[in-house]
């Protein structure tokens, strides 16, 4: 259990200035668009109370999130010490979040208040932490300048001990600087204009503040690894002192004790160098039974106990190796596991970067464990280490992206040439990432680059990763930009259905982004428009081709070598509406039991599409067709269309993705006929399959048979209305389509399918 310190109660006359943080009785949350439930929960007195490092808890902190003070800054102002700002924040929100109270942009901040160090504390150093400060941090305690951090996402400390005051609050001021999109630093999706899978930025403190005391000679950091060969688990303290303040040798030891629960299992004591310990017949972490050893590591000076944390791990291995058909795999512990899971993109409609509170934080683990998935993709974002904790502990695998920066390019172009000084920063904050969550179990998997976004070096950097960490596999590139053929998979990315790389020698196949089924529900939306990769209509609708989808991902395990599927997405993010569940969390979109049912592989109930009448994908069937507005009756089956031109389908223009385009047509519209043969069949269970980019109206013996909006990159199974369904009959049936264009590529081409079970 861990200790939470009260602030004490100051006397007014011994301040040199106003004591802060003041009373949050008039503090309120900011009108946001959208909130969850928990929001109701969260004050200054309770922001995010809990311990934030769980793989390295001291007993002794207190916690600084709740009020502070705030203003907004320009470049080149002095830091305000000693005066009253005139706005306050709930820390850790981010200025821009609903609950930070103030819901505003600015590139620039000053965060201050005071806090008092307990008396207990005297003669030991006082650490400051930060979880997170989005992007470039300066910190001043007292007047005194401590240092700067530059890194929107791992955590930092100042040892502030020399610039505190004995009985007397101490004065912390915090500036900020956060360019956004408008610099080149590592940001993942956050932009100053918003829209589309771009969305609402983060800046300045967005983890948990604390401070706590420690001995001068004390653990800074600790390096845990597992050996599932030798079944060791190795323990290596960092930042212990060697010598005291008089320049002596240190009598020193460290030792380790492992637990089963609260039984200790195994213990060792060393100089501080990598300890190993043997765990007798060892419990692997799985998703299924993520078993966690408990871990105490303690410092002794003469004997005596100068430090103390607490900690855990999970004894796992991860690797790519063939399986007995020569194919590689993804292997946990040894065995093949097929990895089915949703992109995570960490952002909340409240809080945006941050989580209203744990159990929010736990419960979107939790969600995606109830969905059956084994795995999640965490996408271009760093998580605080408590989500990490969640993962660990409930049993979820984790591909960690390590945040974009720069500028996105085209993927068919080369790596871009970043200046040196945005090619440093981006390798310091990916070695601080890898640092600072490279202990928790649940992670196998670094993302170096995301679709060529800020894309470099891509060789260098993928075998610098793997070199650093050799207990995780390195995924180089997740998407488009598979230019340098390095790192232990090969991940493509296809909307809306799943797709396979082709088998190689070395990497595994995997599918890093497919899906984006969305759906909108009324009034649980950011905003009245809504975007998402192919729409549906109902949840019902939704969870069929959820269905669908997974079962062709299924499929291409066996077939084609496939290692892992990542669904497009978990929730929807602000005008996204691509989740499985509405951004506030309050709506599961679709049948969970089904979802759940797919995603651990019980597929032999889900129907598979059986041709009825083919489209123009294979082969070039001939279409009729205009690019002139035709007369009103223009999809009747008695309409003369021998005047119109005549081409081989699909009808487009080349390039455009999914579409084998013979016949050109880059005007705003087209008018199309072609007639086709049906065979007996009922047509209760007949669907359209249709390609289109982009709005299309489709006929069926001049019936409205369906309207479709948008565009796909892959053919979509599309029902028919009940009174084009009528009209269909054996023999002679015509198709009429009009296809509407506005921007991009364009395509058109349909056909007729089946969809029949059939056992696996």
């Amino acid at each position: 259990m861990h200790l939470r310190l009260r602030l004490r109660t100051l006397i007014p006359l011994l301040l040199t200035f106003a004591s802060w943080p003041a009373s949050g009785a008039d503090w309120k949350a900011a009108d946001g668009p959208l909130m969850t439930r928990w929001a109701k929960e969260v004050g200054p007195d309770n922001a995010l109370p809990e311990y934030p490092r769980p793989q390295m808890v001291r007993t002794d902190w207190k916690n600084l999130n709740g009020l502070w003070q705030l203003s907004f800054g320009k470049e080149g102002d002095s830091p305000p010490i000693g005066k009253d700002l005139d706005q306050q924040i709930l820390v850790p929100f981010p200025v821009e979040s609903a609950l930070s109270g103030v819901m505003k942009h600015s590139d620039r901040l000053w965060y201050r208040r005071t806090f008092e160090v307990p008396k207990e504390w005297e003669g030991r150093r006082v650490l400051l932490h930060f979880g997170a400060v989005d992007w470039e941090a300066t910190v001043f305690v007292n007047g005194q300048e401590l240092g700067t951090h530059k890194g929107g996402y791992d955590g930092f400390r100042f040892d502030i001990t020399d610039a505190l005051k004995p009985d007397a609050a101490n004065e912390v001021i915090v500036r900020v600087f956060d360019p956004t999109d408008a610099g080149t630093q590592p940001r993942g999706k956050q932009v100053l204009k918003p829209g589309g899978i771009y969305y609402t930025p983060t800046t300045g403190i967005w983890q948990t503040v604390w401070i706590e005391p420690v001995a001068p000679t004390h653990i800074e950091s600790l390096k845990l690894s597992t050996d599932l060969a030798l079944n060791t688990v190795s323990v290596a303290p960092f930042g212990l002192n060697d010598r005291d303040d008089r320049n002596a040798p240190i009598e020193r030891t460290v030792t380790a004790t492992v637990f089963d629960g609260e039984r200790e299992l195994v213990q060792t004591t060393g100089l501080g160098e990598s300890m190993p310990l043997k765990i007798p017949e060892p419990k692997l972490w799985t998703p299924e039974t993520p078993f966690l050893y408990g871990l105490k590591v303690e410092v002794k000076e003469g004997g005596k106990v100068v430090d103390a944390v607490g900690s855990y791990f999970g004894m796992r291995s991860i690797e790519v190796s063939p399986d007995e058909k020569e194919v590689n795999r993804i292997k946990l512990n040894g065995k093949p596991i097929f990895q089915v899971g949703p992109l995570d993109q960490g952002f909340w409609p409240d809080g945006l970067y941050t989580a209203p509170t744990d159990e929010a934080l736990r419960y979107d683990i939790e969600i995606t464990k109830k969905f059956g998935y084994n795995m999640t993709r965490k996408h271009v974002k760093v998580e605080p280490a408590r989500w990490y904790y969640w993962c660990d502990k409930l049993g979820l695998l984790v591909w960690q992206d390590m945040p974009s920066g720069d500028r996105s390019i085209n993927p068919d172009q080369p790596d871009i040439v970043r200046t040196p000084e945005s090619a440093h920063q981006y390798e310091v904050e990916l070695k601080a990432m890898i640092d600072g969550l490279r202990n928790h179990p649940s992670i196998i998997t670094w993302v170096t680059f995301n679709e060529g976004w800020g894309q470099f070096d891509t060789k260098r950097i993928a075998e610098w990763a793997e070199s650093y960490d050799p207990t995780r596999l390195v995924d180089a590139v997740s998407g488009w930009a598979d230019r340098a053929g390095v790192g232990d998979m090969h991940d493509l990315h296809n909307y809306p259905r799943p797709a396979a790389p082709p088998l190689e020698p070395r990497r595994a196949g995997v599918l890093g982004e497919f899906g984006g089924l969305a759906l909108g529900v009324d009034g649980h939306t950011w905003q009245k428009e809504i975007w998402g990769y192919q729409g549906t209509a109902s949840a019902d609708e939704l969870t069929r081709k959820y269905e669908r989808l997974l079962r062709e991902g299924w499929d291409m395990k066996d077939a084609q070598g496939l290692n892992a599927l990542v669904y497009t997405q978990i929730t929807d993010v602000e005008t996204e509406a691509n989740g499985l569940l509405t951004y506030d969390r309050a709506i599961i979109k679709l049948d969970i039991e089904r979802a759940a049912a797919v995603n651990r592989g019980d597929v032999s109930k889900i129907p598979v599409p059986y041709t009825v009448v083919p489209t123009s994908r294979e082969n070039g069937l001939a279409w009729r067709y205009s690019t002139e507005k035709p007369s009103a009756n223009w999809a009747a089956t008695d309409f003369d269309d021998a005047s119109w031109k005549q081409g081989p389908g699909v009808l487009g223009t080349e390039g455009t993705p999914g579409a084998r385009v013979r016949t050109t047509w880059n005007t705003p519209d087209v008018y199309a006929r072609r007639t086709f043969d049906l065979p007996e069949i009922n047509p209760a269970y007949l669907l359209l399959n249709v390609l289109h980019d982009e709005d299309a109206e489709i006929y069926l013996n001049g019936v409205l048979a369906a309207s479709v909006k948008g565009y796909t990159s892959s053919y979509d199974e599309i029902p028919i209305s009940p009174e084009a369904r009528a009209t269909l009959k054996p023999g002679k049936n015509l198709f009429a389509v009009h296809c509407h264009q506005t921007a991009g590529g364009q395509s058109i081409d349909v056909g007729l399918i089946e969809l029949k079970a059939a056992a696996r």
